[in-house]
């Protein structure tokens, strides 16, 4: 048990709180037809945070929002760009842009020298969950000591900040920001500022990507904007429901896929582990998978 404080909990916190606050603004895109906004934005804040750090030389917080939000900027330039003196209909020009964008990420870790920080390729796709443990720790008695928590995983406080304000934003904004998704006509009769919304949330679903990319990387992100959310309107028509019930598959896929990830190799005989942060991306297509089979609202 004394093992499980020191080594486990920080990363199952860590990767539960980055689930939730992907799945949060996750549903609204997903009614809104735009679940792959997730996929782009995962895409885009690669050579953002690259940058940010070649500059700064370190992966702190702001640097690494301005340079997503620089990446961010850009990427609308190359699409509207390349609609405009290329004809080429929007889709196919936002898939140029991030491919290019996530491609020219990859070419700059390979190129510079990260060696110092858990920045490269490998930890851009599956993150670092593994190494974020607790080494302070001893027992759970180190939850009340002001001197073993000094020495908690800086990402902790990050998406742990980054969920509340999920939730705290969600809460405030949840009357416009249903009309707007469900009727986006009747929401601008009300005065409802419905471009102003929409652009809201995608800077939520920025942040919450920025915040859990170092950490868990960029498969996770991908896959808790889309499968929580997904899997959840496959249950219920009720959007207060669906909500719910996206908090409570991306924690199950945080759960399972981590603790699978350990010691589901085991059971088969294997004696290495696999990345959690595939892992849980597996079991939230598992779930999805699930639903669309079994799910009451599937029809």
């Amino acid at each position: 048990m004394n093992e499980f404080v020191a080594f486990s909990l920080t990363p199952l916190l860590i990767g539960c709180l980055a689930a939730v606050a992907c799945a949060l603004p996750g549903n609204f895109l997903v009614l809104r037809r735009q679940a792959l906004i997730g996929d782009a934005i995962s895409h885009v804040v690669l050579p953002g945070i690259v940058v940010a750090f070649l500059i700064t030389g370190t992966i702190s917080t702001w640097p690494m929002l301005l340079g997503s939000a620089a990446a961010a900027l850009l990427a609308v330039a190359m699409i509207e760009g390349i609609r405009r003196f290329g004809k080429i209909e929007p889709g196919a020009a936002m898939g140029v842009t991030f491919t290019t964008l996530f491609a020219a990420g990859v070419l700059l870790l390979e190129q510079s020298d990260t060696s110092g920080v858990h920045l490269d390729v490998e930890h851009a796709l599956f993150g670092n969950l593994e190494s974020l443990i607790w080494l302070d720790a001893t027992d759970w008695s180190s939850l009340t000591d002001p001197i073993a928590l000094s020495g908690l995983p800086p990402e902790l406080f990050r998406i742990a900040l980054v969920t509340l304000s999920m939730i705290i934003g969600l809460a405030i904004f949840w009357r416009p920001l249903a009309i707007s998704t469900f009727d986006e006509g009747f929401a601008g009769t009300l005065g409802l500022p419905v471009r102003a919304i929409g652009f809201g949330l995608v800077i939520a679903s920025a942040v919450a990507a920025v915040a859990a990319f170092d950490a868990v990387g960029s498969i996770i992100v991908i896959a808790m904007f889309i499968c929580p959310p997904a899997a959840a309107r496959l249950m219920t028509n009720r959007l207060g429901i669906q909500v719910l019930w996206s908090v409570v598959f991306a924690l199950m896929s945080a759960f399972t896929g981590y603790f699978l990830a350990g010691y589901g190799p085991l059971w088969f005989g294997s004696e290495n582990a696999v990345s959690a942060a595939g892992m849980i991306a597996t079991v939230s297509g598992v779930i999805l998978m699930v639903t669309a089979l079994a799910g009451p609202a599937r029809r």
